[in-house]
Formats: C-alpha cells, sequence, structure tokens
C-alpha cells in the first residue's frame, strides 16, 4: 500500500479508502447494502490489515448509522492509526435548518458525528454538496472555528463545481481561514467530467482528491456486460447513479477492461481501480462493497501497476470531448499551458 500526501497538508493516506455506504441499510441507503456492526468490522479490519488507514463516511449515510457502526469498530481507540472522514450538508431532520452548510446545521453536525463516531476529533470534515443560499463566508469562519476547537484537523468539500472550489479558496484566503485540502469526487473511465475543471484545480491549487464510487456502481465490475445485468445489482434494485449518457460508449470501455483483465488474470475491476490510482492529482481511491471478496479484489489493485499501453488503451477508448474552451486553447494557446492545462489537453498536442 502506498501513502500520498492530502494536498498541501502533511496528512498522508492511502492509495485506498474505507467506502461506508453500505453500513446501516437505513431508508434509501438499504438499496446500497445493510451491513451491521459484525459484518463492517470484519471487513474493516480486513482493509487495515492491507495497510488502508482512512475511511471515509458521511452523516447521511443510514441517517447516522454509518457513522455509529464505525464508532462501535473503532471505539475511539483508532486502532492502527486509522484516519476518519465525514461529511455534512445534506438533511438530518424535517426542520428548516437541519440541512445545508450554515454555522447553525455544521456545528450541530459536527458534535452529532463526534458523538456517533465515539470520537474527540473528525481527521477530515467535508462539505458533502454545494449550498447556493449561505454565504461562503458563514461556512468557511464555522469549518474553520471547528478546527480551532479542535473537533476538526482537516477540511475539504465533497461534489462542488469549479467555480464554487475556487470562491471558497478565495474567501479562506481573505479571511485567513482553514482552506480545503481536499476534494471528494466522482471521477471513472465512463466518467471522466472531473478532467476538464476539478482535476486542473486539484494540480493548480494543491488539493488532494478522494474518489467515491469509482466503479461507476458496479457497472465497471466486468460484471455488467452489454444486455447483461448481474442479479443482485444496485442497477437492478433502482439505484440510478451515475446517469449513462452513452450506453455504447460504456460498453466498449468494459470489454477494453474485461480483455485487459482477463490478459492479466485479474479481475475488470481491478483494472478500472488501478487505472484511477495512476491518473494525476488522485490520491486515494474509496473501495465499497457487500462481501470480503469484494473488498479483497479492490484491494489487490492497490499493486497492480499498469503499462503504459494497456493505459493508452483504456485512455482512447474513454476519452472525453474536447469542449469549448479547450478546444479553442489546443488551437491557439498550446505553447502556453501550465500543468494544469496539459491534464486535460496533453495527451491531444
Amino acid at each position: 500500500m502506498d501513502y500520498r500526501l492530502l494536498g498541501r497538508s502533511g496528512l498522508k493516506v492511502s492509495t485506498l479508502t474505507v467506502g461506508t455506504m453500505t453500513f446501516g441499510g437505513k431508508g434509501w441507503a438499504k438499496i446500497v447494502g445493510d451491513l451491521g456492526v459484525n459484518e463492517a468490522r470484519r471487513l474493516v479490519d480486513l482493509c487495515l490489515d492491507a495497510g488502508v488507514n482512512l475511511i471515509d463516511t458521511a452523516d447521511v449515510y443510514s441517517q447516522g448509522v454509518s457513522e455509529d457502526i464505525i464508532g462501535e469498530i473503532t471505539g475511539g481507540k483508532r486502532k492502527n492509526g486509522v484516519l476518519i472522514a465525514t461529511k455534512a450538508r445534506f438533511p438530518m431532520g424535517d426542520g428548516p435548518n437541519d440541512a445545508g452548510s450554515s454555522r447553525h446545521h455544521l456545528i450541530r453536525a459536527c458534535e452529532a458525528s463526534l458523538k456517533r463516531l465515539k470520537t474527540d476529533v473528525i481527521d477530515l470534515y467535508q462539505l458533502h454538496e454545494w449550498d447556493g443560499q449561505t454565504p461562503l463566508e458563514e461556512t468557511m469562519e464555522a469549518l474553520d472555528m471547528l478546527v480551532r476547537q479542535g473537533k476538526v484537523r482537516y477540511i475539504g468539500c465533497s461534489n462542488f463545481s469549479g467555480w464554487h472550489i475556487m470562491k471558497a479558496l478565495g474567501v479562506s484566503a481573505a479571511d485567513h481561514r482553514q482552506r480545503f485540502v481536499s476534494q471528494q469526487i466522482h471521477y471513472t473511465l465512463e466518467s471522466r467530467d472531473a478532467e476538464y475543471e476539478l482535476l486542473p484545480i486539484s494540480i493548480d491549487q494543491g488539493l488532494g482528491v478522494l474518489v467515491w464510487s469509482p466503479l461507476a456502481g458496479g457497472l465497471l465490475s466486468g460484471k455488467h456486460r452489454r444486455n447483461k445485468t448481474a442479479a443482485g445489482s444496485r442497477q437492478l434494485a433502482g439505484w440510478d447513479e451515475p446517469p449513462i449518457r452513452d450506453e455504447d460508449r460504456l460498453w466498449a470501455i468494459v470489454d477494453a477492461l474485461v480483455d485487459i483483465a482477463e490478459n492479466r488474470s485479474v479481475s475488470a475491476a481491478q483494472i478500472a481501480l488501478a487505472w484511477l490510482i495512476g491518473r494525476k492529482a488522485v490520491t486515494s481511491v474509496i473501495i465499497g462493497g457487500r462481501t470480503e471478496a469484494q473488498f479483497r479484489d479492490n484491494l489487490a489493485s492497490a499493486d497492480l501497476v499498469l503499462s503504459d499501453e494497456e493505459r493508452q488503451r483504456l485512455d482512447a477508448v474513454s476519452a472525453p470531448p474536447v469542449l469549448y474552451p479547450y478546444w479553442h486553447q489546443l488551437r491557439t494557446a498550446k505553447d502556453r499551458l501550465g500543468d494544469a492545462d496539459l491534464s486535460l489537453l496533453g495527451p491531444y498536442i
């Protein structure tokens, strides 16, 4: 297992992170999984023994039950130096102030998460989604206060757009507040939208990148093929993330993954995860599942190194279209591009 610095912080995290949306099974999360304490403990221990040092959760996962389970597993002891990341922003009640990124909600949400997690401090506290109604000055001040109070060590965001991130970083700098060290994003071979703005911002601004749903809800696992969906999948259960806009492209990617995997005698999932781990700016890939077999298979990707030829094949079959203004920059500015620009446009020059 390799360890990488999380953005501009001095915190090192493993290239794989334990995802915990399958813990609990309450409400909407039941479609994803309904693992109890004993099952979850076995899977977490398996990951920690493999060298994983970060567990990622959120207060909204099973309405706090996922955090409860992690608290039972770690018991506040933080064995093996495990780090805990959680998130807040989504509704945790029916009241008008039970959601969002207001000072009121974030402080209450953080204190509730600390109790459920049975810990005195959250290592990485993330805004789970953008809140366009709360002034960023209020949000960043609240997060800064939580860090100064010792309840949170680092802060990050998730599912922000490029201008959201840059505005938040600008507010932090202007007010001398804590800045985000990371962003948690959806990024896969099938969905490379993050390469337009989010990854270049991470390179330019020194943000770590945590990747959620790296197998596109299981679509890149190799179990699903053209005109065939595996039994027990999230898709058959009604899960609709991520949206698939081009099925022919999806299955072309899956065909390439399966072919490379068969030649390497590994799973397609391992190939998809290894591709992500090797992408510039990616810090850690969040793996999840409902079975020990899924976790063991995913963990094996940490030691899998793709050849240049394999990477080029996957890059080609999944390449995103060059949208405006990038096609214009490619034509007229390629002599003046920086590292962040080249993360998207480099392959086309």
